[in-house]
């Protein structure tokens, strides 16, 4: 008899091994954790959309302080044109950035771009006549340049 309950003993033993307890979930258990992820959701949208009315309420004066530091801004810096005055006597170098072109540049670019900028300055047009003398006299020097 005592060998009957020893086989017993070890049918038990060996299906014990197999068969895992802590692996099992109730529902109760389940909902739980469902509960618990929603909760921790909808704490985060929350806290998401109090931020985000905070960002846009601090944004408006932020935005007029940014416009306001943009306007005083030197926009000079950020222009492709030559900032300088006109000098006494008109250089190549002068010519040349009045034009827009290479002082060694040929004939036919010092006319393409004379023509070009004298459409958009012509006195005729609207344009400043002082500007136009410029214009001309850059081109006259230039192509005065290119015939030596």
């Amino acid at each position: 008899m005592a060998h009957t309950g020893v086989s017993a003993m070890d049918d038990t033993t060996r299906y014990s091994e197999y068969s895992s307890k802590t692996n099992v979930r109730s529902d109760a258990e389940i909902d739980r954790q469902l509960g618990r992820t929603l909760i921790a959701v909808g704490l985060g949208v929350a806290a998401a959309g109090f931020a985000g009315r905070y960002a846009f309420q601090l944004w408006k004066p932020l935005g007029q302080v940014f416009s306001e530091t943009a306007k005083k801004m030197p926009t000079s810096a950020f222009s492709s044109y030559y900032k300088g005055g006109f000098e006494q006597k008109m250089s190549r170098r002068e010519a040349s950035l009045i034009l827009g072109i290479s002082p060694a540049s040929t004939k036919v670019k010092v006319r393409e771009a004379h023509r070009r900028i004298m459409v958009l300055n012509h006195p005729d047009k609207g344009g400043s006549p002082y500007l136009a003398a410029k214009i001309n006299e850059a081109k006259d020097l230039l192509d005065k340049e290119i015939r030596r």
